[in-house]
């Protein structure tokens, strides 16, 4: 099993869904785990299941679109730990499914703000922090859709392939002349609240648990992979 005792993680949309199970899944593996996301109440909720399970946590609620609180969150981990050893960004918002005619300005400048600009502005702000901490790995999760456009998707497709880009051009700058390494991860169909607002006919019942995805990453986290590092985690067998 991966041990992370002592090192410090960050994990983004760490309020709900795969989120949630990651930051668990890291602070089972040692690490404590820094949980990020708007909902308050809800991240205080994961962080006690996390002290539950004899784990540490600390929650720092922010919210993505305000890029300022991108900066905060970044100062205020500085100021603590000097560090960061893991941060997994986990946190996206999906537009309506519409199609590319029927967009709403506001919408897709939503998607592209909270997909797109927000993990430019943490790549930005969390590298000097990722550059001090013990063998850093950098975790992104995104989307099929992202590279396999599908019709209605546009939207989110466009925001998420955005984001991909940024973080694959950013692991080809870093990988030689820093010892932090990048994988962009595709969850996969899991059961979570994003997933039944996409398919709301879907038996969830049909898709693996975010535990499944968050033991994934953890377990990556273990292995020396090449940088960048590309991956779908399917339906258990």
């Amino acid at each position: 099993m991966t041990d992370l005792t002592g090192q410090i993680a960050l994990v983004t949309g760490a309020s709900r869904g795969i989120g949630a199970a990651t930051a668990q899944a890291l602070a089972a593996a040692g690490a404590h785990v820094i949980l990020t996301g708007r909902d308050t109440k809800a991240l205080e909720a994961v962080e006690e299941a996390i002290f539950e399970a004899g784990g540490a946590a600390t929650i720092a609620p922010v919210d993505l679109a305000e890029g300022d609180g991108i900066a905060r969150l970044a100062q205020a981990v500085t100021s603590r730990w000097g560090a960061l050893d893991v941060l997994v960004h986990a946190a996206a918002v999906l537009p309506q499914l519409t199609g590319v005619t029927d967009i709403e300005a506001k919408s897709l400048a939503n998607a592209l703000t909270i997909n797109a600009s927000a993990t430019q502005a943490l790549i930005a702000r969390f590298d000097p922090l990722l550059r001090q901490g013990k063998n850093p790995r950098f975790i992104h999760l995104t989307t099929s859709v992202a590279t396999s456009p599908r019709a209605w998707w546009g939207a989110y497709a466009a925001s998420k392939a955005a984001a991909e880009v940024l973080v694959d051009c950013y692991a080809q700058e870093v990988r030689n002349i820093t010892p932090i390494r990048v994988a962009i991860v595709d969850p996969g169909a899991t059961r979570t609240s994003m997933r039944a607002k996409a398919y709301p006919g879907e038996d969830p019942l049909r898709n693996k648990e975010p535990s499944v995805v968050g033991e994934r990453i953890v377990s990556l986290l273990g292995e020396e992979f090449a940088s960048p590092h590309r991956e779908r985690i399917n339906q258990p067998s």
